[in-house]
């Protein structure tokens, strides 16, 4: 007697193969389906989208480093304030680039445009509260609690020092406090972690750096993609 899907004559009763291949399907369907990737979305200004044109971009690496999907919306230039209809329109304010989708995280960095912009990088102190006063409240808390209320995790990255300052000259300062605020919310907020890109970028070494001195070269990139994965995953 010939029995489907055997090609040939099978020895046993009929039975036995009826229920040999009953096993073989639920089996297969109990076996496990591998599970999505993680899925992110970034936003931020230039830092975050140097390089996503040829895929060398920090979220990029970071993305292939966690085996994740990543979508880069950071736009070089982005800030928080003061942005037309036309700048929203076109992703520099930071605030517009965020939608809600299914996104397992959002990193995201922001902040020192809006310091050049409004203050020129000197008497900085009320565009620094706007952004993020002493008592953890201004435009940015905002924004992370709305990408928090949409039930993705927030991952904030920090500036790192670099070896040419150009037009930001006079802007560390308050970007180290900027940076000291955000570790201070990221501890009392429940799904934000705030890591800091310079834990991992030499300002002395110029090959992690792009030909102006402040954007990561692609061995910068894949220097801080690197550990935001590796920061993620532990």
């Amino acid at each position: 007697m010939k029995f489907p899907f055997t090609g040939g004559n099978c020895p046993g009763p009929p039975y036995l193969w009826d229920m040999r291949y009953l096993v073989i399907l639920l089996c297969f369907l109990a076996a496990p389906l591998g599970a999505e990737p993680l899925r992110v979305l970034a936003i931020g200004d230039s830092i975050l989208a140097w390089h996503k044109w040829t895929g060398r971009d920090i979220p990029s690496v970071m993305g292939n480093v966690l085996g994740a999907e990543v979508e880069n919306a950071a736009v070089a230039g982005a800030r928080f304030s003061n942005a037309s209809a036309f700048g929203r329109a076109a992703g520099f304010d930071v605030r517009a680039q965020f939608r809600r989708g299914p996104w397992d995280v959002v990193l995201i960095n922001g902040g020192a445009n809006d310091l050049l912009a409004d203050c020129g990088c000197g008497a900085c102190d009320t565009v620094l509260d706007g952004l993020l006063a002493p008592d953890l409240t201004g435009e940015v808390p905002a924004l992370l609690a709305e990408i928090l209320s949409s039930g993705a995790k927030v991952v904030w990255m920090g500036y790192y020092a670099s070896p040419r300052s150009g037009p930001f000259t006079g802007c560390r300062p308050y970007l180290v406090e900027y940076d000291a605020r955000l570790a201070r919310l990221a501890k009392q907020t429940p799904g934000l972690t705030f890591i800091d890109s310079e834990d991992v970028i030499d300002p002395g070494n110029r090959r992690q750096f792009a030909f102006d001195g402040i954007h990561p070269s692609p061995t910068g990139a894949r220097r801080i993609g690197t550990y935001l994965a590796r920061s993620l995953s532990h």
